[in-house]
């Protein structure tokens, strides 16, 4: 269990997800102080946190999570008793074309940032101190680390690593660094993996933005090989309450997968975009879905990913909400803003 009344160091809170959390955990939770650390990389943009700017309870950081001497003076200035750790590089096509930026980040960040925690809440000899007994470590990771599926099954807690892109292998390092720490030191931590996000603030080169932009523009929507590839998708506000849930009630040293139960393929998702924009943005001419073309694959492309969330469902009673439908009219709606108010 995690205490009310504590200060909360997010990483990469500028990011997509971390964006998405903050303004939730905040408005959920009126005792906690947010420490948000960003290096604001070119996915970052601080306008997705606009509406916490001036927050009482919030302040932005900018630094990278692998200064380690940076990442300590914010322990000791604010007295860090709880880390929520969004930070990554997570393109996978980036990875594929410089891998070594995910290495720095996802790994050599990770570590730093645990060591940080272990200097601030452990006794030299193991243990807590009194003051940080309740202090926790969430580090939120990827369905990605468990490799690729066929045609059936799903991933659980105990499905074997298997990552097949360096972004994967990265962030199965991560989790392994994050287990180590409670394994060998007693560090309280907890990691989620969750399935493919989506919703509002996610950045323009993903999947389901790229689509929208593309569609909006007249331009041809690329779908990788066959648009067969199958990805379980979970609307972001879903996955915050999930990790609310976790980084509270979740067992120390546990990891728990957090699903939407939404699997759909890459050309079906392209179809139900096009759908929805012939509804509320009709083309001038013609169907937005004669724009879909087919590319390339990407390199190691995983076939299918799918996630079984019952043991979250059943250990701390979080269930998604939002259905795929209503997810992405938000989602698609909130795009056509965006791109066609700049």
């Amino acid at each position: 269990m995690y205490d009310e009344g504590k200060n909360i160091l997010v990483s990469g809170g500028v990011g997509f997800i971390g964006s998405n959390f903050i303004p939730f955990l905040l408005k959920e939770n009126t005792t906690y102080n947010i420490i948000n650390l960003d290096k604001l990389t070119y996915a970052g943009n601080t306008n997705n946190l606009i509406e916490v700017t001036d927050h009482d309870r919030y302040q932005f950081v900018k630094g990278d999570i692998c200064n380690s001497e940076l990442v300590f003076s914010i322990f000791e200035e604010h007295n860090i008793t709880g880390v929520i750790h969004f930070a990554a590089e997570s393109h996978v096509d980036n990875s594929i074309a410089n891998p070594e930026g995910f290495i720095q980040t996802n790994i050599n960040g990770t570590f730093v940032l645990l060591e940080a925690a272990r200097s601030h809440w452990m006794n030299e000899f193991g243990g807590p101190k009194e003051e940080f007994k309740n202090a926790r470590f969430h580090h939120i990771s990827t369905d990605e680390v468990y490799g690729s599926l066929g045609e059936e099954g799903h991933f659980t807690e105990k499905t074997p690593y298997a990552p097949n892109s360096p972004y994967s292998a990265s962030k199965a390092a991560a989790d392994f660094l994050v287990r180590s720490y409670y394994r060998t030191y007693g560090l309280n931590t907890v990691t989620s993996n969750c399935s493919n996000n989506y919703g509002p603030k996610q950045h323009d080169e993903k999947l389901i933005p790229t689509i929208i932009r593309k569609a909006l523009a007249g331009e041809p929507i690329p779908i990788y090989g066959d648009g067969k590839n199958v990805r379980d998708w979970l609307y972001v506000l879903d996955h915050c309450k999930g990790i609310d849930r976790v980084f509270k009630k979740g067992v120390a040293g546990s990891t728990y997968l957090i699903g939407g139960n939404n699997e759909h393929n890459n050309l079906y998702i392209a179809q139900r975009i096009c759908t929805i924009l012939n509804s509320i943005k009709p083309r001038p001419t013609g169907n937005y879905n004669e724009l879909i073309t087919f590319v390339k694959d990407r390199l190691g492309h995983d076939y299918r990913y799918a996630i079984d969330a019952s043991k979250i469902q059943s250990e701390l009673e979080w269930k998604p909400e939002t259905t795929f439908d209503q997810g992405l009219e938000k989602t698609v709606k909130w795009y056509v803003h965006k791109y066609l108010n700049k």
